[in-house]
C-alpha cells in the first residue's frame, strides 16, 4: 500500500496506518528550499524512533502535483547533488515523468498527451547514465537501513554544518558512503561519529542487553559504520563515483579522526569499493598515504608502484625526457668528418649506469620479488654498449656519406632506406628502379629530418631495450619488455614524448612501436635456413599481440586484414634496428658489417614484394613469402 500523505505525516502513515510505503514530500520541498537543518531533523528523528522508516520512505523531486523538475531544481550540480542523494538514500527513489530528459511542461494525472514539443536535453540524459544510473544499477546497496548510519560534519571550529549530508551503508563486504554539500558555499570539516539511532532489542541487534520491547541511542564512529578494522597497519581503499579517481587512508584514523573533506557549492562525493590492505615490512602503503596526503589518483595500486619505484624513475626520468632529446636530436651527425659530441655520450653512458645500478639494487632488496640471475651482465658494460648504440643512432642521418665507389648497389640502397624514414614505399620502389632514380628520391625527401617522432621513438628504446640485462642476459628482452609496462615506464616515455610536440594518440602509438623493437630487437640473428629465414621472420613477428596491433590486424568476413602503412612503418623500424645493432659493434669488421646489411635488407625487400601482393590480407601475405 502507498499512502500520499499530508505534510510532514509520513511517520503517522507508516507507523499508525500500517501504509508499506509513503510519498516523502519534505524530500523535495526542504532539500529546493535548502532547508537542511530541518531535513537533517527529519532524519535524525526517524532514526531515533526506528530506523526501519526511512526505508519505507518514496524520495521524489517532481511528482504530478508539483511543478517539473528542471523548473525546480535546474540542470546543473544541486539537480545533480540531489539526484544523487535520492539514488543513495534508503527507501524507494521516484523520478518524474521527463526528469531525466529535462521536460519543463507540467503534467497532472488527467494529460494523456504532452501539449507542448519539448525534445530531451541530450547533455543532462548523458549525465544521468554517467552518474545516476550506475549508481540506481546498485540500489541493492543503498536501499535497507540495517546498517545506515548519518554522520555530522564538524568544522575546524567544531561546529557541526547542517548544509553537509554525509552517510554510509553496507551489505555484506560492500560499502558506500555519500557526502552533498546543499548550499552556494564551500564547506570542509571532518567526518567521524554518526547521530543517535534507535536499537530495540531482539530486533536490528540480537547482542543488545536491553530487555525485550525497550530501545537505546547508539552512535558509531565511521570506522565501525564502514565495518574496517581497527589497525594501525590496516589501509582502506576506496574510490570517488564522480571523478573515477581512488583514495587511501589509514583505517585507525578514519576510527579516531574520521575522514576530512571539501565541497564546493552543490558538489557530491559517493565513495565505493572499499577494500582493505594490509602494510608490508617496507611500510609501502603508509608511505604512499604519506606522499598522496588525501589527494586522489587514477589508481591507488599505480601510485603504489610509483613510490616504491622512485629509485629507478628519478635516475630514468634523467635520459627520458624533452630536453634530454632535444639535445640528443641536435647532436645529430650529418657530415662525414664528424662524429659524436663525447661529452654527450659520456654522460649518457654515466646517467645509464647510475639506472642499471638503481635497477639491480632495487631488485637485491627483493622489494620486486624477482631475482639476478647468473647470466647478468655488469652495469657499465651494459652502459657502455647504449653508448656505442647511440653514437650509431646519431650517425644514421650521415648514412649517405658512408658510400664508396665499391659499395654495391644492394648496400647503397639499403642505407637509403634506412635514411627514408617510415612508410617510404616510393623510395623503396625508386631504389629497386636503379640508382639515379634513388638519388633522385634522396633530394626529393629530407628523410629522418627532424621529426620529433622518430627521435623520441628511437631514444625511447634506446634506454629501455637492454635494461633487463642487468638481471638477466639470456632472456633480457623480455623483462625489458616488461618493465615497461610493469615499472610505468611508459607512462614516462609517453608523457616525454608529448612535451617534445607529440599529441596523445602520436606518443601511444611511438610507445607500441618501441615495446615491438623491444621484443624483437635481435629479429636479424636468426639461424634458420636462407630458404626459410623471410617466413620465419614475419611469422614471429605475427604471432606478437603488440605486432597485431600496430600492424591493426582485424577480421572482417572472415579474413584477417593488415593496414599497409602500418606494416610499412615496421619494415622500417626493423631495418633501422638491425643498421644501429650492427654499425654499434665496435669489433663488428667493416666489410662484414656491410654484408649484413645487405642480407637484412634483401629480406625487408622480399618482405616488401610480399605486401604488394597479399591486397593486405595476413593470410595471402604467409603464403606470398613461402613462395
Amino acid at each position: 500500500l502507498l499512502a500520499e500523505a499530508f505534510w510532514l505525516m509520513e511517520g503517522y502513515f507508516v507507523r499508525t496506518l500500517g501504509m508499506h510505503r509513503v510519498y516523502n514530500s519534505a524530500f523535495m520541498n526542504m532539500l529546493r528550499d535548502e532547508e537542511n537543518t530541518k531535513y537533517r531533523s527529519v532524519i535524525k528523528n526517524t532514526l531515533e524512533f526506528d530506523p526501519r522508516i526511512l526505508k519505507r520512505y518514496v524520495n521524489f523531486m517532481n511528482n504530478p502535483d508539483e511543478r517539473t523538475a528542471v523548473d525546480q531544481f535546474g540542470k546543473g550540480d544541486k539537480y545533480f547533488g540531489i539526484c544523487a542523494v535520492l539514488a543513495t538514500m534508503p527507501g524507494l527513489p521516484m523520478f518524474g515523468h521527463g526528469q531525466i530528459e529535462g521536460f519543463a511542461e507540467k503534467y497532472g494525472m488527467e494529460f494523456r498527451r504532452a501539449y507542448w514539443d519539448e525534445q530531451p536535453d541530450a547533455h543532462l540524459v548523458e549525465r544521468h547514465e554517467r552518474e545516476i544510473f550506475p549508481l540506481l544499477r546498485r540500489r541493492y546497496l543503498f536501499a535497507d537501513v540495517a546498517n545506515f548510519l548519518l554522520y555530522d560534519l564538524f568544522t575546524a571550529e567544531g561546529h557541526v554544518n547542517e548544509d553537509v549530508f554525509a552517510y554510509s551503508n553496507r551489505v555484506g563486504d560492500e560499502r558506500a558512503l555519500v557526502v552533498y554539500h546543499n548550499k552556494y558555499a564551500e564547506a570542509r570539516g571532518w567526518i567521524r561519529t554518526s547521530v543517535a539511532y534507535a536499537v530495540k532489542a531482539g530486533q536490528d541487534d540480537p547482542a543488545s542487553s536491553s530487555a525485550a520491547g525497550s530501545k537505546e541511542l547508539v552512535q558509531k564512529s565511521l570506522g565501525e559504520g564502514l565495518a574496517l578494522h581497527n589497525d594501525a597497519n590496516s589501509f582502506t581503499i576506496f574510490r570517488d563515483h564522480v571523478t573515477g579517481l581512488e583514495y587511501i587512508r589509514n583505517s585507525r584514523e578514519l576510527f579516531e579522526r574520521g575522514m576530512y573533506v571539501e565541497l564546493d557549492a552543490y558538489k557530491y562525493q559517493v565513495f565505493l569499493d572499499f577494500r582493505e590492505v594490509q602494510d608490508n615490512e617496507w611500510h609501502q602503503y603508509a608511505q604512499l598515504a604519506e606522499y598522496l596526503n588525501g589527494r586522489g589518483v587514477p589508481s591507488i595500486e599505480e601510485a603504489l608502484k610509483e613510490v616504491f619505484l622512485q629509485p629507478v624513475h628519478h635516475p630514468f626520468r634523467e635520459l627520458v625526457n624533452a630536453h634530454m632529446f632535444h639535445r640528443l636530436m641536435d647532436a645529430r651527425v650529418t657530415e662525414l668528418d664528424r662524429q659524436p659530441d663525447t661529452g654527450l655520450a659520456s654522460e649518457v653512458e654515466q646517467k645509464t649506469a647510475h639506472l642499471l645500478r638503481e635497477i639491480r639494487h632495487l631488485i637485491e632488496n627483493g622489494i620486486t620479488g624477482e631475482s639476478v640471475d647468473e647470466t647478468a651482465a655488469d652495469a657499465d658494460a651494459i652502459a657502455l654498449q647504449v653508448r656505442q648504440e647511440l653514437e650509431a643512432i646519431l650517425c644514421l642521418p650521415a648514412l649517405k656519406n658512408r658510400f664508396t665507389f665499391s659499395s654495391s648497389h644492394k648496400y647503397r640502397g639499403a642505407l637509403e632506406y634506412v635514411q627514408g624514414g617510415p612508410s617510404a614505399t616510393d623510395r623503396a620502389s625508386a631504389l629497386r628502379a636503379g640508382p639515379l632514380a634513388a638519388d633522385k628520391t634522396s633530394a626529393l625527401r629530407a628523410g629522418l629530418g627532424d621529426d620529433p617522432a622518430i627521435w623520441g621513438t628511437l631514444l625511447g628504446w634506446l634506454f629501455t631495450h637492454a635494461l633487463g640485462k642487468v638481471v638477466n642476459g639470456a632472456d633480457f628482452e623480455q623483462i625489458s619488455r616488461s618493465w615497461c609496462d610493469e615499472w610505468l615506464l611508459t607512462k614516462i616515455i609517453a608523457g616525454a614524448l608529448q612535451d617534445l610536440g607529440l599529441d596523445a594518440g602520436a606518443a601511444e602509438h611511438a610507445v607500441r612501436t618501441i615495446k615491438v623493437m623491444i621484443s624483437h630487437q635481435h629479429w636479424f640473428e636468426t639461424q634458420a635456413p636462407e630458404t626459410e629465414r623471410v617466413y620465419g621472420v614475419l611469422e614471429s613477428w605475427l604471432k606478437d599481440d603488440e605486432v597485431q596491433r600496430l600492424l591493426q590486424v582485424n577480421r572482417h568476413q572472415g579474413i584477417l586484414w593488415f593496414n599497409k602503412e602500418a606494416f610499412e612503418d615496421l619494415l622500417w623500424w626493423m631495418m633501422v634496428l638491425a643498421v644501429v645493432e650492427i654499425s654499434a659493434d665496435p669489433l663488428r669488421p667493416k666489410a662484414e658489417a656491410d654484408q649484413e646489411i645487405v642480407t637484412h635488407y634483401d629480406i625487408i625487400e622480399k618482405l616488401q614484394q610480399a605486401e604488394e601482393g597479399s591486397e593486405y590480407q595476413v593470410e595471402r601475405l604467409l603464403e606470398a613469402v613461402k613462395k
